[in-house]
């Protein structure tokens, strides 16, 4: 499976590369609004990334928890979404990549 990484943004984009076949690749996002992804390619192909290597770099973790919490819940809602950073993560702090780590514990199971 093909992981497309849309560096920046791509809300403009977004209604042309929904032509790919569906299930064919998998979005990676970085700038992307992910909501805006969400309704657009939700149906075609799964979309993934959207946590700011910023927010892991220099965030506090109970904020980058809550911003997980949020992805997982409006974006990965039905399905079709993996939880990662928006780009390199190579000089995040340890104790984000846990919060990160926890949240997708705590909210990412499908009932």
């Amino acid at each position: 499976m093909p992981l497309l990484f849309a560096e920046g943004g791509y809300n403009s984009r977004l209604e042309v590369v929904k032509d790919l076949p569906k299930g064919a690749v998998v979005w990676w996002f970085d700038q992307t609004d992910i909501f805006k992804a969400k309704k657009v390619l939700g149906d075609t192909a799964c979309i993934c990334g959207n946590v700011p290597s910023s927010i892991l770099l220099s965030g506090k973790p109970a904020a980058i928890k809550e911003h997980c919490r949020r992805l997982i819940e409006i974006v990965g809602k039905d399905g079709g979404y993996i939880l990662t950073s928006g780009a390199i993560m190579n000089q995040a702090k340890a104790d984000n990549i846990r919060a990160m780590m926890a949240a997708a514990k705590e909210y990412g199971v499908y009932k």
